[in-house]
């Protein structure tokens, strides 16, 4: 049974054609009820018990589930058309829109992927004791509080919680498992009569808790503390903030599902090599410290990782990538709805890249503005920090005119800027927005008025990682093009290297993350592969002859997938048995360099040098002055030399 899409036109201020949406989506779409959610409920309620039915309204999808809960059927599929599409002072047709949102909603999702965080409800309160025995006092009921206090002057007459006096030194974790560090920390000792006394201090207590409520106005114990799950923090000056942070923390308590949302191949990372730093692009960027090195390669701690996706939009090798959702299943949502689009006949769509926020300011230009022009299509993303330029490369490949990206509250501004120009530098010129707004009409406003380039008239689907996805999309977008030039820090571009300076001591292939540089093995030769080159910068330095440079470009020639020869040289023979061995230039140079050194005098020392290793080898045990060559050997005693020996005494 094809599945049901019920449409309503919300008292018939939208425009539905059913009979467009079943030819475009392949679905079962009878007419479109005008007031589903109150007078025409009876509707509601035949179309769940039906098999696999979509509702096309988010707002009233409270009562969707509520009657399906009464009559004991599943919550149903829910799809906002109204406001993404069906609102809009746009004269221009809806339908090649709604059904491109259709298709999208109808990809199968990945499983989210999480871990348990148990949280026993451990309260650390920070703060003067004036507004943190206060909060102690209304969280004492609900959670196992601690207050830790600068000094000893306010301490309370109570043991309804947990009072200590110290200096914190050192805080790390998240919900559920965090660590402090303590100096000078005295803790009450209760007995006897008068006030309490203290012990004596000791520097370097350590302790856990579940949760920190921060309520001093010193520096945030955390980078980006509003994202560290756990922390709650306020100014103690504003007694309604006060209030909110003490509610939240009463609910933390329970088993908390986190999600992972980054997928880690540390194989594949380029941090560094034999100690020598290369790409650092996540570790710079990560707002949370999540991020730090391992070895050659970093690792992030995903109770601390906020989901920012930036790391993984700027991973050049693929070593960090967004999980929540998976990044093939982003470029599926996008070659869908530009397909299906197409398809129902729209022209030159564009893409609006938004997150929650962003939905929300939808919803509001669309009841209480122009809403959304028809051609503008979009696509919310649980963070936009994961949406690359990759994926911007792709949007464009698949044949949308032009891609907005909205950051909204939380958002990396520079991350992603750094993304947009270079995608911009690859898709080309006004191809690619920011829209940093708060307001709804000005959204609207912006999109209205943005004259977008012609879209790709052949649209591709490339398939592969986001660095193949990226060359096949640009090849596409620039078919007679064969480079591109890209801003510094661009993970595409060549090795230069320079031939005069340049021994071939291969250090760099040694080093190379990537195999983008190898060498030959039968002869003197560094070769280059540009489509594998992630510009880590680790051949660069390692150079001891500072040989070599980067420069960022995309090569889009079909020579940038196979290796080229970047320097070679004429190769050294064996003076003994003719086998090619080193450089010539080398072998020559060194040869010069000692010839004048007395451990090197005599042709027959210097002529060492010009053997391979074997000759070298058997000329130097044959050596008259061999210095491992021993003195002649004893001749073995036998019972004839012991007899002899007996006789003669």
């Amino acid at each position: 049974m094809a599945k049901s899409l019920i449409t309503c036109d919300c008292s018939g201020s939208q425009s539905i054609d059913a009979d467009g949406l079943a030819k475009a989506t392949g679905l079962d779409v009878p007419p479109p009820c005008s007031a589903l959610c109150t007078t025409q409920i009876d509707r509601a309620a035949a179309a769940l018990e039906q098999e696999d039915a979509i509702f096309c309204c988010t707002q009233e999808g409270r009562v969707f589930e509520a009657l399906a809960d009464e009559l004991d059927r599943p919550a149903p599929a829910l799809i906002d058309l109204r406001d993404r599409a069906g609102w809009t002072a746009d004269q221009a047709p809806t339908l090649p829109k709604m059904s491109a949102l259709i298709a999208e909603a109808m990809l199968p999702a990945d499983a989210e992927k999480t871990v348990d965080v148990i949280s026993e409800g451990l309260c650390l309160i920070l703060g003067a004791a004036d507004v943190a025995l206060a909060a102690a006092d209304a969280l004492k009921d609900h959670l196992g509080v601690t207050v830790l206090l600068e000094t000893a002057d306010d301490l309370p007459d109570t043991r309804d919680y947990d009072v200590v006096v110290g200096n914190l030194r050192k805080a790390s974790g998240a919900l559920g498992q965090f660590e402090v560090v303590i100096d000078a920390l005295r803790q009450v000792e209760p007995g006897g009569r008068g006030g309490f006394t203290l012990s004596e201090p000791r520097d370097g207590g350590r302790s856990e808790c579940d949760l920190i409520l921060d309520l001093r106005r010193a520096t945030p114990l955390f980078p980006a503390h509003e994202k560290r799950e756990g922390y709650l923090r306020a100014d103690p000056g504003h007694p309604a903030a006060v209030s909110a942070a003490v509610l939240a923390a009463s609910h933390l308590v329970g088993t908390f599902e986190k999600p992972l949302y980054v997928r880690i191949e540390p194989l594949l990372c380029a941090h560094s090599r034999a100690e020598q730093t290369g790409c650092d692009r996540c570790l710079s960027l990560c707002p949370t410290g999540a991020i730090s090195p391992s070895g050659d390669h970093v690792t992030v701690d995903p109770m601390v990782c906020a989901g920012c996706g930036a790391c993984s939009a700027v991973c050049p090798s693929g070593a960090i990538s967004y999980d929540a959702p998976a990044v093939d299943l982003t470029m599926r949502r996008v070659q869908t709805l530009a397909r299906a689009y197409l398809d129902a006949g729209g022209t030159a769509p564009r893409l609006f890249v938004h997150n929650a926020h962003g939905t929300e300011m939808i919803r509001l230009a669309a009841r209480h503005g122009r809403g959304l022009p028809a051609d503008v299509i979009p696509l919310e993303m649980p963070a936009v920090g994961a949406f690359g330029h990759a994926e911007i490369v792709a949007t464009l490949g698949a044949g949308f005119a032009s891609v907005s990206v909205m950051p909204g509250p939380g958002t990396d501004r520079d991350a992603l800027a750094a993304e947009v120009a270079l995608a911009a530098a690859i898709g080309g010129t006004g191809t690619v927005h920011i829209l940093d707004l708060d307001d709804p009409d000005a959204l609207s406003d912006a999109l209205y008025d943005e004259t977008a380039p012609a879209p790709i008239t052949s649209p591709v689907r490339p398939i592969g990682t986001r660095r193949q996805i990226t060359r096949q999309a640009a090849r596409a977008l620039h078919p007679e093009a064969q480079t591109l030039p890209l801003p510094d820090g661009a993970p595409y571009g060549a090795v230069l290297v320079n031939t005069e300076t340049c021994t071939l001591c291969l250090s760099c292939v040694s080093l190379c993350p990537s195999g983008a540089l190898g060498d030959n093995p039968d002869a003197p030769q560094l070769r280059f592969q540009e489509d594998a080159c992630l510009q880590c910068g680790l051949c660069a330095k390692i150079c001891p002859e500072d040989a070599i440079a980067l420069e960022p470009r995309l090569d889009l020639t079909e020579a940038a997938l196979s290796q080229q020869v970047l320097n070679e040289e004429e190769p050294f023979e064996c003076v003994e048995c003719g086998t090619p061995f080193g450089v010539k230039s080398t072998i020559d140079r060194i040869t010069e360099k000692l010839r004048s050194h007395s451990m090197f005098a005599g042709e027959d020392k210097l002529r060492m040098i010009q053997m391979c290793d074997d000759c070298r080898v058997n000329a130097q045990f044959h050596a008259t002055d061999n210095p491992f060559q021993g003195g002649e050997r004893p001749r073995p005693r036998t019972t004839e030399d012991y007899l002899s020996k007996r006789r003669d005494h």
